[in-house]
């Protein structure tokens, strides 16, 4: 879908049907957008409850995080692609109603196998729920809304990321942590439901070029990789920005655990302290993003080097946090802690942006969705469990001290980026823009 043509009938005001319609559609949006992350983060207030009855490794604790973020890289393409070409609220409708199936499912599992398999299946259903509700956002609201809509929509990820962690220690020490997944399930039933109310624009006939291009998910690759393959800076900026998620995914997945076991937090209260850290670093993302744009006022390549600097910040302050800090006390370690929580989010708004800026202008949508495949295979899929299996040889105050070291790798590929940014930009100012766009729907996983 070109984002510069929306097809159907629109009002007075630059609405696809009506304000009223608009205004719902988003609503129902952004509340699946909260019950996606929800479902994503709430079993990592578990874990301490899993490892006690069912004996479980570390490693075996970060796959089931791990697993979502798999999935929902390997399934994000083609929902996206078959979203686009069929119907955008059917198919949200149905994501949601697998992914609230799957968390649901997980109350009744016996076994790890079980469990992890179910997992999968709430990733399989998240995968590409972010592009496509993006694409309908934007769709039934005038161009002069959508940036800030859309802002909005995918910050509903951080706060569906804090509770679900918040959440997840709550529900399970009322009522036992497999009570948590009905819990938090059963909404997105209902919602995906509901969803159905929402109205969906026309499909639109797509030209023969680009019908070869999205016929499959096979043919939509390599026309990515082909429009993809000459921004030297895409590549770094792709690897730099998964290798700092790994630090941000396996602090955030095991930040419940470190506190129950390192501390002595019952669980509960080791979710609502956990939260507050993913608070930070949502916080973090904005204000490090702003920090970022504006050290590349001047110099395009001063928002890579700051992002670079930033990286290696993190590392320090969260090294320092979970190895020496230890010594200073529960209190004192909680706040070096959030203060790496805050800044080691720094790159999550920057990336895309810059993606954007070195990627032709007909593929920009596409260049995002390349990103988001390496943020979640080798980013957020990564970390939980890496982290898990340093756990299970040397402790787990050990892996959080050195899974951090992530961030020298993030930093270097900043580097990188930085001595080509500027040229890979100038290039995808001066293409011409006469390429058909690849759906919008491929923009996000």
């Amino acid at each position: 879908m070109n984002m510069h043509s929306i097809p159907g009938r629109s009002d007075a005001e630059g609405y696809l049907f009506t304000r009223r319609a608009a205004w719902f559609a988003y609503a129902m949006t952004i509340a699946l957008m909260l019950m996606d992350y929800i479902d994503r983060q709430v079993i990592v207030s578990l874990f301490p409850y899993m490892k006690k009855e069912w004996n479980l490794s570390d490693a075996q604790l970060g796959s089931l995080v791990s697993i979502v973020s798999l999935t929902v890289a390997l399934g994000a393409l083609p929902v996206a692609l078959f979203a686009d070409r069929v119907s955008r609220v059917r198919s949200i409708a149905a994501m949601a109603a697998v992914w609230s199936a799957a968390t649901l499912s997980c109350m009744f599992t016996r076994s790890y196998g079980a469990l992890l398999a179910a997992r999968g299946m709430v990733g399989l259903g998240e995968a590409g729920y972010g592009s496509v509700g993006a694409a309908l956002i934007a769709s039934h609201f005038p161009n002069r809304l959508r940036g800030a809509l859309l802002a909005g929509f995918f910050a509903c990820a951080s706060v569906g990321s804090v509770l679900g962690v918040l959440l997840g220690g709550v529900i399970a020490a009322k009522w036992g942590w497999q009570a948590a997944f009905g819990v938090v399930g059963i909404p997105g039933l209902v919602l995906a439901i509901a969803y159905l109310l929402v109205r969906d624009y026309k499909t639109v006939r797509l030209t023969p070029v680009l019908e070869r291009a999205t016929e499959s998910s096979t043919n939509a690759a390599r026309h990515i990789i082909k429009a993809l393959t000459r921004p030297r800076t895409m590549l770094w900026v792709c690897i730099g920005g998964a290798a700092q998620l790994v630090v941000v995914s396996a602090v955030w997945a095991w930040m419940p655990s470190f506190l129950n076991r390192m501390h002595g937090v019952a669980p509960d209260q080791a979710a609502k302290q956990a939260a507050l850290i993913v608070l930070c670093g949502a916080l973090g993302s904005v204000v490090w993003g702003a920090v970022a744009d504006r050290a590349g006022r001047r110099r395009p390549a001063g928002k890579l080097y700051a992002m670079a600097l930033m990286s290696v910040a993190s590392l320090g302050i969260l090294a320092y946090a979970f190895g020496p800090g230890a010594a200073l006390g529960g209190s004192t370690q909680f706040l070096i802690i959030a203060a790496g929580s805050f800044i080691m989010t720094c790159t999550v708004g920057p990336v895309s942006a810059i993606v954007i800026d070195v990627v032709h202008p007909a593929v920009r949508a596409t260049g995002a969705a390349v990103l988001a495949l390496f943020q979640n295979l080798f980013g957020l899929a990564l970390g939980p469990v890496l982290a898990g299996a340093l756990s299970d040889t040397f402790g787990l105050q050990a892996a959080l001290t050195w899974t951090p070291a992530f961030a020298l790798v993030a930093a270097g590929a900043f580097v990188l980026a930085a001595r080509t940014y500027a040229a890979d930009m100038g290039r995808a100012a001066e293409a011409p823009t006469e390429t058909n766009h690849l759906p919008l729907g491929a923009a996000r996983a």
